[in-house]
């Protein structure tokens, strides 16, 4: 099972929540993480003082659990222009972020794991609520 996994999952993981170590531990043998989560994540590390100790724990999170990163590139930005029409001709809204992470998950077929419910609105990829 491939699981991409959304900036709130890795921040629970890296504070030892045991739902989510032990669920990427039996299910993470397939662990994806879009490059906009590594951009949210590098953003809040710059605003807390543990800034280095929080960018060494999550490359070292990345080269022991073998995480691909999934990179914006032209299949991912279709896929993108999928999903936000998608939403706005449904009057749906998700941030810009969370629809270009589920553009990422679309393009990997992965499962999303996140705790975002506004997730459901968007019907192109499959989701996993903790």
């Amino acid at each position: 099972m491939k699981l991409v996994l959304d900036t709130n999952i890795y921040s629970d993981y890296a504070e030892g929540l045991p739902a989510i170590v032990d669920l990427l531990a039996i299910h993470g043998e397939d662990i994806l993480l879009p490059s906009i989560v590594l951009g949210e994540l590098s953003y809040g590390f710059m605003k807390v003082s543990r800034q280095r100790f929080n960018e060494k724990k999550l490359q070292e999170f990345i080269r022991k659990l073998k995480i691909e990163i999934i990179n914006v590139n032209h299949n991912v930005a279709r896929k993108y222009g999928i999903i936000y029409l998608s939403l706005v001709k449904t009057g749906r809204k998700l941030p810009i972020n969370d629809v270009w992470i589920a553009a990422c998950c679309m393009e990997t077929g992965g499962t999303l794991v996140t705790r975002d419910r506004h997730f459901r609105q968007v019907d192109q990829i499959e989701t996993m609520f903790i």
